[in-house]
């Protein structure tokens, strides 16, 4: 009995068109892996930027009002639901600006015992969380982009998986953090 030939190439066709959809689905996977993954090292990289600002504002180096004002943010920020964490992180960017918006209440601090490892420690803390949160964003990025393709959601390719949401927050370090003597 002889096998149509053109049935072998159909058989090839749909044989190549699944390896294709599934090397897709693979791909749609790992960057959704990848976006929880950078979504975990932002929540961490943002706890660390509260504990170590409610760390500083509890140590006596700063004036009542600063520390006050940085402690009742971080607390906020560390307390926040999900829902409401974007708004609390930026008001805690906010209030960090506001105490460190000048170079002397740096060097204020500096001179402080403790103060020269509280400021360094805070400055890597402020400077790491755009970092994570651009990281997360692009990867949510590349799932999105992926996901708007037809094949994708044809296929139903991404399963059960939630559609992506970029963090958008203000996470913009002090001016004074980030220049001279500071990492």
């Amino acid at each position: 009995m002889d096998f149509p030939l053109s049935l072998l190439w159909i058989a090839v066709g749909l044989f190549l068109i699944g390896v294709y959809l599934s090397w897709t689905a693979g791909r749609l996977d790992r960057l959704h892996t990848r976006i929880d993954a950078s979504r975990a090292a932002l929540d961490a990289q943002l706890l660390r930027r509260a504990s170590v600002t409610q760390e500083l504002a509890t140590s006596g180096v700063l004036d009542p009002a600063a520390a006050m004002v940085l402690y009742q943010a971080a607390h906020a920020a560390r307390q926040a639901e999900e829902e409401q964490r974007e708004v609390a992180e930026s008001e805690l960017s906010q209030a960090l600006r506001a105490v460190f918006d000048e170079p002397e209440q740096i060097e204020a601090v500096r001179r402080a015992p403790g103060g020269p490892e509280s400021i360094d420690e805070l400055a890597e803390a402020a400077r790491k969380v755009p970092m994570a949160r651009r990281f997360h964003n692009d990867a949510v990025r590349a799932a999105r982009a992926l996901r708007r393709h037809r094949k994708v959601r044809w296929f139903r390719l991404a399963g059960h998986a939630a559609f992506p949401l970029a963090v958008e927050m203000d996470d913009e370090p002090p001016v004074a953090l980030t220049v001279r003597g500071v990492r």
